[in-house]
Parts: structure tokens; sequence; C-alpha cells
């Protein structure tokens, strides 16, 4: 049974046709959160539930554990000088791993009153680090239940000199964002509306637009009927998107490619690899790895 499902010739560029998932660990809660470093060649990703952040080493296949309890972080990245930037459900704040293992705080509230729960987080050219804040580290599965801490459901950045921006809080639930190559365009996804928004970065970090690029409804059939999630781009500016059966591929206008079918729903991925055509799968309960035909582009450049 092939793990593709195609809607345009030209996903068959991307992929190979014989691939198949390799799992690299199991036994996990829920997996979400995956951020490869080229230098130290690892993919760092969290267990939510189990408020753990693991650590797959490239040249062993071991898996151990980084961060624990990692306050039910989320999201995760690095920054330009390789620290680690993660998104913490249970304390709803931003915080960053220095290299001493000390943890520091970035943002935790908006004027005057705590985020609701830092879920995805990107880090842009010039330092400006932009994330998403639903409400979902508020739920009992994913975070502590409590009420929201904000009225609306954001996408924010934070400057290189540390102070906080709304970017547009027209949402419902915000949560996988990725740039383009050029870092011309943020893509930003809305789970509860089942699309992807998209806007233009100007050089003074300002953005603006926010129009829907596509919608990661379920095309193929399939009887996973999960919203869009986690989202990276490849080398061709491509949009990779978590979404119903598996990732949804989308090309720069917007027009879907294809589905990379997944065992498990696919909260989050990231490309990596010495030549970026691996694709490190979140499944579920799993962490699995696939063999592309076409590089991503790398989140992270040390």
């Amino acid at each position: 049974m092939s793990i593709y499902h195609v809607a345009d010739p030209r996903f068959h560029e991307l992929v190979v046709a014989d691939a198949a998932f390799e799992t690299l660990a199991e036994g996990f809660r829920f997996t979400e959160g995956a951020a490869w470093h080229p230098d130290e060649r690892h993919v760092t990703f969290s267990d939510i539930p189990s408020s753990r952040i693991h650590r797959w080493d490239a040249a062993s296949g071991e898996t151990a554990v980084l961060r624990d309890p990692s306050n039910m972080t989320n999201g995760t990245c690095y920054d330009a000088q390789g620290r680690l930037l993660m998104c913490e459900h249970e304390t709803s704040r931003v915080s960053r791993l220095e290299a001493d293992g000390s943890i520091s705080v970035l943002a935790d509230s908006w004027q005057g009153s705590e985020l609701n729960s830092p879920n995805d987080i990107v880090v842009d050219d010039h330092g400006n680090i932009w994330f998403t804040d639903p409400l979902y580290g508020r739920d009992s599965h994913t975070g502590v239940e409590r009420e929201p801490g904000l009225p609306f459901r954001g996408v924010f950045r934070i400057d290189h000199q540390g102070t906080l921006h709304l970017l547009d809080d027209d949402y419902i639930g915000p949560n996988g964002l990725c740039f383009s190559p050029d870092k011309s365009r943020l893509y930003v996804n809305d789970s509860e509306r089942v699309h992807i928004r998209l806007y233009h970065v100007g050089a003074d970090g300002s953005a603006t637009g926010g129009e829907v690029f596509a919608e990661t409804r379920d095309v193929g059939g399939f009887d996973d009927n999960g919203s869009p999630d986690g989202m990276k781009v490849d080398a061709r500016g491509n949009v990779w998107c978590a979404g119903p059966g598996g990732i949804h591929v989308f090309d720069p206008e917007g027009a879907l490619l294809g589905i990379v079918l997944t065992p498990q729903f696919p909260a989050n991925f990231c490309f990596g690899g010495d030549d970026m055509c691996d694709l490190f799968v979140n499944a579920g309960t799993t962490f699995v790895r696939l063999r592309l035909a076409q590089p991503g582009h790398p989140a992270f450049n040390p």
C-alpha cells in the first residue's frame, strides 16, 4: 500500500516511491516539536503529557531525556546561537535553554495578563522570535486545565531587544508556523478553521496580509480528521503541513501537491540529515523517519 496520496504529478519529484517509515523511538504519550541541529546532528522533540524533552542522536541512534520536567513544552526551535527555544504549556511562557543549562524566560505575559499557552515557534534571520498562543496548553491532555489568560488567541513576535509585539489576534486556534526560504513570507495555520494564512514580512520585522493561503481538508477520504498542526517549508518553497491523514504538501501558490500518509497523526516534524532529505516525524506515540528525494529548508543555520 502506498504511503502517498498524489494530487499533482510534481509531488513525485519530492518523494522516494518505495520509501518506508523507520521507527527511531516509541513508547511516548504524544510527541511534538521536532527540531534538527545540523552541527550536533540530533533531533530534539517533546512529549507533552509526560512533560519531557527528548533528544535523538544521529550518530548513536539513541534517544535520551534532555529536560525533565519540561513544563509540558510543545514547540521548539533553535536560535542563531544554537540555543533551544521552547513553548511551555504548563507555565504559559516562551523560554530558552542556555549553554550552561539554565532557563531564561523570554515572554510570559501581554499587557499585564498571562499568555494563553505558547504553542509553536520560529526565528527569522534578524533574531526575531515568532510564536503562536492558542488555548491548547490550558486543556487537561496537553497542559493544565484553567481559564484563558488573554481574551484572544494570537500570533506574537519577540524582537531582538526582547520586546513583545502582537501580530494578529484574528484566530481561534493558531498553531504551526514557518517562513519561506527567503523569510519574506510567514505562514501561520489555524487548527480550528482548518486553513493556513500568509503574511508578507518586511525587513523591519513588520508583517502584513493574513489572507488564506490553503486549507488542509480531508481530500483523500482518510479516517483521520486531524487539523493543521506542525508546518515547515522545503528548499523549493513548498509548504508542508500536518493535516488529515498525514503531511499535506502545497506549492508556493497554495496548490496541493500531495500528502505523505503517516502511521499516526503527525503533530509535528522537521527536515534533517546531512543532506536535509530526512523527514523526522512526531507521529503520535512514535518518532519516525522517512527518506525524501528533495531537501527541506533548514530552519536553523548556525
